[in-house]
């Protein structure tokens, strides 16, 4: 999952930074308004974490033009600013959730969270295909509980299939939702990552399958 950071405030952004990479988010920040619009409006998140008070444009015009430019995508608003009216225009505005500062991050991570299964349709933190469990608290993958042992990326990959079981995922939106502004991921990446969880996977009902020029489709092949 790819996110995206918008706060001024160096020593929190690089906080929050490093915090999100080590609960296996894919993340990006910018330090102001203006550069927010325009990483928003360039590039795919699935959800953006946003200070209110940012220079050159404040919080709530990001937000105004984001949502006139139909972006939907999660928008949760970290501010100091904790009065009655600025949470209401915030809502107002299309934020889809208000964390006044200081917060814990244990708190902030449940949040994240809860958006992104309610921006994907779903209730429980758990995505489920046949025998295999993939609990996205936890962020472990189970096989008839039995954990199946997968790096960050690996994770990463398998989630994104996993939540778009049974449709064809392609190599591009997997580059899309796991890269970073700093860091090197391709498309031959993809095929590198797919083709180790793939061999994780060998023992479990579950194939993920290369359709030449789509990408990626995740089902489940036997025991149906």
């Amino acid at each position: 999952m790819r996110l995206l950071v918008v706060e001024d405030d160096a020593a929190l952004g690089r906080g929050l930074e490093q915090f999100l990479r080590e609960r296996g988010f894919s993340v990006d920040r910018v330090a102001d308004g203006q550069q927010a619009v325009e990483a928003l409006l360039a590039h795919e998140y699935d959800i953006a974490l946003l200070d209110l008070g940012l220079p050159r444009l404040d919080g709530f015009e990001v937000l105004k033009t984001i949502r006139g430019r139909g972006k939907s995508l999660p928008v949760l608003i970290l501010t100091a600013r904790d009065a009655l009216d600025d949470r209401v225009a915030g809502l107002n505005l299309g934020a889809d959730d208000y964390l006044a500062k200081p917060f814990e991050l244990a708190e902030l991570e449940a949040r994240i969270r809860a958006l992104l299964r309610r921006s994907k349709g779903r209730a429980s933190a758990n995505i489920e295909v046949g025998r295999l469990t993939l609990d996205s608290v936890a962020r472990e993958v189970r096989c008839d509980n039995e954990v199946i042992r997968l790096s960050a990326r690996e994770y990463a990959v398998l989630e994104l299939l996993m939540s778009r079981a049974g449709r064809v995922v392609s190599k591009s939106q997997i580059v899309n939702s796991l890269s970073e502004w700093d860091a090197e991921f391709s498309e031959a990446s993809v095929e590198v990552y797919v083709h180790r969880v793939r061999k994780k996977l060998e023992k479990t009902e579950i194939e993920i399958k290369t359709l030449r020029g789509f990408g990626y489709l995740l089902e489940r092949t036997r025991g149906v």
